[in-house]
């Protein structure tokens, strides 16, 4: 009786191990799966300043991603809090930003597509239609066009104010 006992306690410490054990596995494919786009979603992080291509008034255009979060801003009747997904296999890269927030009520929940490249330490941003619509191969052909340069952080100064 004793022996049956400790078979069934090893049992039930075991069977969660094994059970957990898949969905690590599971988890681990699913990520692995997801690192190219996590490093293509690394690269966009932080500040970027530019223009819209063509456009005479130069407005400046802010965006700033962190993490999934992609916060565009030209002024204050302009400007989209959404998230972003990055769809895989795509050529030119891509993204899907989904509006959380702007100042036209009507647009929160639209999925915006846009194509982008980084080269020479600018991103070029254009914009292109839903799935539905053959995406734009060249960024001269696509929508809107953004050209943007990354905004270096500002650093702190560590050292306390010299007094007199």
């Amino acid at each position: 009786m004793k022996l049956f006992r400790h078979i069934i306690s090893v049992v039930c410490v075991v069977a969660p191990f094994i059970a957990n054990a898949g969905e690590q596995l599971t988890a681990n494919a699913k990520c692995a799966a997801n690192q190219p786009i996590a490093a293509e979603l690394q690269l966009l992080q932080g500040t970027w300043e530019g223009v819209v291509v063509g456009d005479e008034s130069h407005e400046k255009i802010t965006i700033t991603i962190t993490g999934n979060s992609f916060h565009f801003h030209r002024d204050t009747n302009f400007w989209f809090e959404t998230t972003i997904t990055l769809p895989a296999g795509k050529d030119p890269k891509q993204f899907h930003a989904t509006i959380k927030d702007c100042p036209t009520a009507s647009s929160i929940g639209q999925v915006v597509g846009a194509i982008f490249k980084i080269e020479d330490g600018t991103l070029t941003l254009a914009t292109i239609g839903d799935d539905a619509e053959e995406t734009q191969k060249s960024f001269e052909a696509a929508g809107t066009r953004y050209e943007l340069r990354k905004v270096q952080p500002q650093k702190k100064n560590a050292e306390p104010p010299k007094t007199k």
